[in-house]
């Protein structure tokens, strides 16, 4: 059936108004997405530079930080057997006796065709020392576990839940999501776990406290363990993304064009689906890659409470037992998430809006 008149007419009023997201909604697709392929080329070229020498700073830092931390790396790591010769012997072999310079050149250096180093603790005590990338391999897989589980969750409930607020922005709806977002994102991982803790084992003991995946094993052999560190990550992560859903869509529905369209006859739902959530959707791709940067940080503080064997807790780990080439390797690989996230997050938002496309001509 034919789009009513008075429809089309909105989409033509909107894309010839002031609101960036709708101008030249009636422009080819094809056409458009022809002359944008060069430049979005150009722009993601640009922002993979930028990304790498980001990287390349983090690295420096991340090396700096280990390297600065009070006490010798070797006595600390060989503890009680820490004889002048075994320092000695530890400290060449982790090439601790060479200038900074040329530590992190030969680190850096590695870790670009893939090799992050060895275990110093493991080297330490005398056994064969297993390669950062294969001490990481399962606890990396535990924690895109727990990460793509909260992430699938996360970004529909926050679009239902911000929308319902926006678009009933002033009434009791929007009250309710607004101050509950507020307070359960006010409060850090570890609060909320607790509380979890104390509500769903303590009290109704319908969940267990902490993670009971073996080592080695696969957390969906115990899918009853994921459920605590999973709601965890999900209140504190849905109580800032909804509320950047809410105060974009309440910004759409305050525009002029959306009157214009309810008096042209158009039906509230293609009003929200159509052109308010469109306009909406472009700032809140930023928030969900806030929200999910933020999940690197979070997930460090949920493994550890709750034991769940993964990145975050194999880092904590490492920290204690001095393990600094491990630390280093983790902090590296978390890194360049960070920066992956934030260029992906940028094209998907280059391609939702046809105004920056244009702009990149």
């Amino acid at each position: 059936m034919d789009e009513p008149v008075g429809e089309r007419a909105v989409g033509v009023g909107i894309a010839a108004g002031s609101r960036p997201g709708f101008q030249g909604l009636e422009v080819d697709r094809r056409s458009r997405w022809s002359a944008s392929r060069h430049p979005v080329a150009m722009f993601l070229l640009r922002r993979v530079s930028a990304g790498l020498v980001t990287l390349v700073v983090a690295s420096i830092l991340i090396f700096l930080a280990t390297s600065a931390l009070p006490g010798d790396v070797a006595e600390i790591t060989l503890g009680r057997f820490a004889t002048p010769k075994r320092v000695n012997h530890l400290r060449d072999e982790l090439d601790l006796n060479r200038p900074l310079v040329v530590q992190y050149g030969s680190w850096i250096g590695n870790a670009v065709q893939g090799d992050l180093g060895h275990s110093t603790v493991q080297a330490a005590n005398g056994a064969k020392a297993a390669p950062v990338w294969h001490l990481t391999r399962t606890p990396l897989r535990n924690s895109l576990v727990l990460a793509v589980i909260t992430i699938a969750l996360l970004i529909p409930l926050a679009l239902v839940v911000g929308t319902a607020a926006g678009v009933r922005a002033g009434k009791a709806v929007d009250y309710s999501v607004s101050y509950g977002a507020l307070i359960i994102g006010s409060l850090p991982e570890f609060v909320v776990g607790t509380f979890l803790i104390t509500i769903l084992f303590s009290q109704l003991d319908v969940l267990p406290p902490v993670a009971l995946v073996p080592p080695g094993g696969s957390p969906f052999d115990h899918i009853d363990s994921l459920v605590m560190p999973v709601l965890t990550l999900l209140a504190v992560s849905l109580a800032f993304s909804a509320r950047q859903v809410r105060a974009g869509v309440a910004e759409v529905m305050r525009q002029e064009y959306v009157p214009m369209a309810r008096l042209s006859g158009i039906s509230e739902r293609r009003i929200l689906w159509r052109y308010a959530l469109r306009n909406a959707l472009a700032p809140s791709v930023q928030t969900f890659a806030q929200s999910i940067q933020y999940l690197f940080g979070g997930i460090i503080v949920v493994e550890a409470l709750f034991s769940y064997p993964g990145i975050g807790q194999m880092l904590v780990e490492a920290v204690s037992e001095r393990d600094v080439t491990l630390v280093q390797g983790i902090t590296l690989v978390l890194a360049a998430a960070y920066i992956a996230i934030n260029i992906l997050a940028d094209l998907i938002v280059v391609f939702l809006v046809p105004k920056l496309r244009t702009g990149l001509q």
